[in-house]
């Protein structure tokens, strides 16, 4: 497969649309027909992410994305109480909104507990999800292992922390958590920096991480719902991610029943952005597979 042409930040944020949610104004993408598939962003940068996986998912389907609350081109409320719950209610109003009460779900880091939010949702109600992918992401909380930076945001001086994040210090974490030989290069380091920085993020990012403590209160909820689930899933994990890599997908081997998997060797922590490739095949084989 030949290498994706990604969508220049400017080109992506010129194309965004607004929604309003209890009163803060969101920023979303939609291209493509077909049946609806929502991509979910992680932490800390935005729906971007996806912006190799955006044109070739959209000659297959409708796919929706937005930013979420705190993060990307969309408001960052500074002393708002951020919940992966109310992210997930977003989603679901995004959707509605749309009218689009059915939808597969691909998923990435933060965006991977809002998923299994969904999931969970699912089980209680009507089922609306089709099929859900993982991208690497914190499913259990006993896996995760967050880096330094993470860390000391949930310290008590996070808010000191976040107000001293800069362009330097991303590219030194992104750095860590990106294979050896799949680094970000300058210009990416740029577009993730622009989403963070946008909205002055960086004053927000200690009540963002909250999320990881969060993951420990609903695991027994969500990671139930993944045993539960008749939705099929899959993981595609960058294997040499530090936080979330081959580790993580060890132990869903272990607790998610007929677990499909798939292991990039050599990917790390962004494998839409380090190898968008094969996350798209992987991607594509799982939902024929289903057809």
């Amino acid at each position: 497969m030949d290498r994706l042409a990604g969508i220049a930040l400017a080109d992506w944020r010129a194309q965004a649309r607004e929604f309003e949610f209890r009163g803060h104004q969101l920023r979303y993408w939609e291209a493509g027909q077909g049946e609806p598939l929502l991509l979910i962003h992680g932490f800390p940068s935005g729906s971007w992410d996806w912006h190799y996986l955006w044109q070739p998912l959209a000659e297959r389907y409708r796919v929706i994305a937005c930013d979420m609350l705190g993060f990307g081109f969309s408001a960052k409320p500074r002393g708002h109480a951020y919940s992966l719950l109310e992210q997930a209610d977003i989603q679901q109003h995004l959707l509605q909104t749309l009218g689009e009460p059915h939808y597969h779900i691909l998923a990435h880091d933060y965006g991977d507990s809002v998923a299994q939010e969904l999931l969970a949702r699912d089980l209680e109600g009507e089922r609306r999800i089709g099929s859900l992918c993982f991208l690497n992401g914190g499913l259990f909380p006993e896996t995760h292992r967050p880096v330094l930076l993470q860390k000391l945001l949930m310290s008590p001086i996070g808010f000191l922390i976040g107000r001293r994040f800069s362009r330097e210090r991303l590219a030194a974490n992104f750095g860590k958590v990106f294979g050896a030989d799949t680094q970000p290069d300058e210009q990416e380091l740029d577009a993730f920096w622009a989403m963070i920085e946008t909205n002055n993020g960086p004053a927000v990012m200690h009540r963002l991480i909250g999320y990881m403590a969060e993951r420990r209160v609903h695991r027994e909820r969500w990671v139930g719902a993944m045993q539960r689930t008749s939705v099929p899933l899959r993981v595609i994990d960058g294997a040499a991610d530090p936080i979330s890599g081959a580790h993580m997908v060890a132990r869903y081997r272990e607790l998610i029943p007929q677990p499909d998997t798939m292991l990039l060797e050599g990917i790390g922590h962004y494998p839409q952005v380090e190898a968008p490739e094969q996350v798209l095949a992987g991607y594509l084989a799982f939902r024929d597979r289903l057809n």
